[in-house]
């Protein structure tokens, strides 16, 4: 495929993370792939292999201690590393490839190989900290590959755009200092895992470089529009980075069954994120986006948002979706967070 179109990063190692009936299955990602393969979707997309993330890259994100706990977690058989984690015989192998695939795709965006990627991988990431797993995630892919592009490739300046219901406090706290990598989420709050308020910016060179917007449970595609149009997409002009990263989490979809969840986008919504996430990626950063899944677990919902946010990343429209929009229901107002946010960060 010529540079320019959109690679899907896809191994079967992904699989053989086993949860044992647990939430973060299999399942979902093999939901995807059935659907894309299936209407022969796939087959517009480049299928580049996957490569494990070498200890150099993970160590520039977890401590030693961390990474050689998670080599051997779960080695005996299913294993509760936290009581909401499972790991198990190949969690690690999983984990390593998943961040091997996100570091791989941004190389390949940084040569100019495609245009833009995405990360069909599990487990998740966006939780995990230097020192611990944390919310089915073990390492951090999306922080190993915004490092990859700085330490290895020369980029100076990442963007990395969370999208998923939960904070990505993993994410925050690897960039809270680091004036280089700008971190925004958009997130459930107040929702696990706690942190993330709109006040929490960054610290140190990195003050002003961490964008938090939490929002109050049920808001849908028309807030999250206003929210992209508000606050994110100037940030994303204003800090212009150099290559533009998607932590990509679908449990915000409307019926997504975890535990908690009350946001109430659609599979289309997120193709309206995306889409507005692909112009401005094409403004600021000649298009290079790469985004890795997180979260979501409806079978249904999670690959007909995952299709939509690829087909808005291919510059289409999106498929109607057997679910549909979300259920008619009174809107929060989300006028007066935005205006805080906005003068806070000098948006305005």
């Amino acid at each position: 495929m010529p540079a320019g179109g959109v690679a899907l990063y896809y191994d079967p190692l992904f699989l053989e993370h086993d949860t044992v009936g647990h939430i973060e299955s299999a399942a979902r990602v093999e939901s995807c792939l059935a659907l894309l393969e299936g209407s022969g979707f796939d087959r517009r997309l480049a299928r580049p292999a996957c490569r494990d993330a070498t200890e150099e890259e993970l160590a520039r994100v977890h401590s030693s201690r961390h990474i050689e706990a998670m080599r051997h977690a779960g080695e005996s058989g299913p294993e509760l590393v936290l009581p909401d984690t499972v790991a198990n015989r190949g969690t690690f192998a999983a984990a390593v490839r998943a961040a091997g695939a996100a570091a791989g795709a941004t190389e390949a965006m940084v040569r100019g190989e495609f245009g833009s990627a995405f990360c069909l991988t599990r487990p998740p990431g966006h939780h995990a900290v230097a020192t611990a797993p944390m919310g089915f995630c073990f390492f951090n892919s999306v922080a190993v590959a915004a490092k990859q592009a700085r330490t290895a490739r020369g980029v100076q300046r990442v963007a990395i755009v969370d999208i998923d219901i939960h904070h990505g406090n993993g994410s925050q706290d690897a960039f809270y200092t680091d004036p280089s990598v700008l971190y925004i989420s958009t997130h459930q709050y107040p929702y696990s895992p706690g942190s993330g308020h709109w006040r929490e910016i960054g610290e140190g060179a990195g003050a002003g470089a961490t964008l938090n917007i939490p929002l109050p449970g049920g808001c849908g595609d028309d807030e999250y529009g206003l929210v992209f149009d508000e606050a994110i997409l100037p940030a994303l002009r204003r800090f212009r980075p150099e290559l533009l990263l998607v932590s990509a989490g679908y449990d915000a979809h409307w019926d997504d069954p975890i535990d908690g969840a009350q946001m109430r986008l659609s599979s289309a919504g997120y193709g309206g994120l995306f889409r507005r996430l692909r112009e401005v990626a094409g403004e600021v950063c000649g298009g290079r986006m790469v985004a890795v899944l997180e979260g979501g677990y409806h079978l249904t919902g999670l690959p007909w948002s995952v299709r939509n946010s690829i087909e808005a990343m291919l510059g289409e429209a999106p498929t109607p979706d057997p679910l549909g929009p979300a259920p008619p229901q009174p809107a929060p107002d989300i006028g007066g967070l935005l205006a805080a946010i906005r003068e806070l960060h000098r948006l305005a």
